[in-house]
């Protein structure tokens, strides 16, 4: 019998949502309490910003103020950290920790990148760099396209290196970030092609070149800070990179900051771990997103079609989501994880039906 991997998936910018994971603050769960004092701790640490941070996290849909960078981002570092903590003193040390754009940030404080007294230095460095309003680069907004990038690079075009793109989030999920109006008019481009387009919840072109400058001011906050290798026993997937982190990339602080300004190589990274893992040993992939998109697109291979590897929601789903059913939810995912992790094998030729067992669970 063989023990599968756990895989920690941490959301990042456009997966914010009012209230996520909002049903386990203050609930009487040991993980909701665990979950409750990180959260709590980075409030306390950002004084009057905190204040803000919690207040607007709380707040019932619709907030829009959640598009505001200056808020989504702490929010999600802190958010990412906070659950994962929760996953770490329920189940133990997950063993992969990947990060989509300020959630690989989360990752490397889960992972003693960062000090854990250094959060909320780390929170307010990310806070001041992207809601710095006299620092005008950076500003902008990023767009979903139904498409590959090669699809995207042809339709864009002549409109020069400041749209650019952001993230490749699955085979044809393609995000493009950009000032606005250059932005809008890749919009239109695309639309005209036939491709399906989406504005997401940014007022800022992160992962693109226009966010250089916030990058930069970023990085020198962070070097201020100790930074240290990773855990042993715990691998970070970068998705910058798509391959695991080096030690001197854990160690360089203008590597984290400088993730503002490179594309997210989600589903490069995520697709190298499916196909390297994904069978043998197996993995059990732990999805942290409110909406449970990060999971979506591993749920189409063929390790977790069969039931090799598979997908475990960390929170309610929907307008469940935000409310007590959280509190259910964490705790359905904890005990599968603990059922789950040594493998037992499906019956030959038998296809795995995840999305049954969810609506069945």
């Amino acid at each position: 019998m063989e023990r599968r991997r756990t895989v920690l998936l941490l959301p990042g910018q456009g997966a914010q949502r009012e209230r996520m994971a909002a049903g386990l603050f203050g609930a009487d769960a040991a993980f909701a309490r665990e979950f409750t004092t990180r959260m709590t701790d980075v409030f306390t640490a950002l004084g009057q910003q905190g204040t803000r941070l919690r207040q607007e996290w709380l707040r019932p849909s619709p907030n829009p103020a959640m598009d505001e960078a200056a808020v989504a981002q702490p929010l999600l570092l802190a958010f990412g950290y906070a659950l994962g903590s929760a996953v770490r003193g329920a189940a133990g040390p997950v063993d992969i920790l990947l990060g989509h754009s300020v959630g690989e940030l989360a990752a490397a404080c889960l992972a003693g990148v960062f000090d854990p007294q250094d959060l909320g230095t780390v929170v307010t460095a990310r806070a001041s760099a992207v809601g710095d309003t006299g620092l005008k680069a950076g500003r902008g907004g990023m767009l979903a396209v139904a498409a590959t990038p090669e699809d995207v690079e042809k339709v864009r075009g002549d409109l020069g290196p400041e749209v650019a793109v952001a993230a490749v989030n699955a085979p044809r999920q393609t995000v493009l970030a950009g000032p606005r109006e250059p932005l809008a008019v890749a919009e239109t481009r695309l639309r005209r092609a036939g491709f399906a387009v989406r504005a997401l919840r940014s007022g800022h072109a992160f992962h693109s070149p226009v966010m250089e400058p916030t990058a930069q001011r970023h990085g020198e906050a962070l070097a201020r800070l100790r930074l240290a290798e990773p855990e042993a026993g715990v691998t970070i997937l970068s998705t910058r990179t798509a391959a695991p982190l080096l030690p001197e990339e854990a160690t360089d602080p203008h590597f984290w900051a400088g993730q503002l300004s490179r594309p997210v190589r989600y589903w490069p990274a995520l697709l190298r771990l499916l196909e390297e893992q994904g069978d043998r040993p197996g993995l059990l992939l732990l999805d942290a997103s409110p909406d449970r998109s990060l999971s979506t697109v591993a749920r189409r291979h063929p390790a977790v079609r069969k039931g090799a590897s598979r997908v475990i929601p960390l929170l309610a789903a929907g307008r469940a989501g935000g409310g007590p059913a959280d509190v259910a939810a964490f705790a359905e995912a904890m005990d599968r994880l603990a059922l789950e992790r040594d493998r037992t094998e499906p019956e030959p030729g038998q296809e795995h039906d995840q999305d049954r067992d969810e609506v069945q669970s």
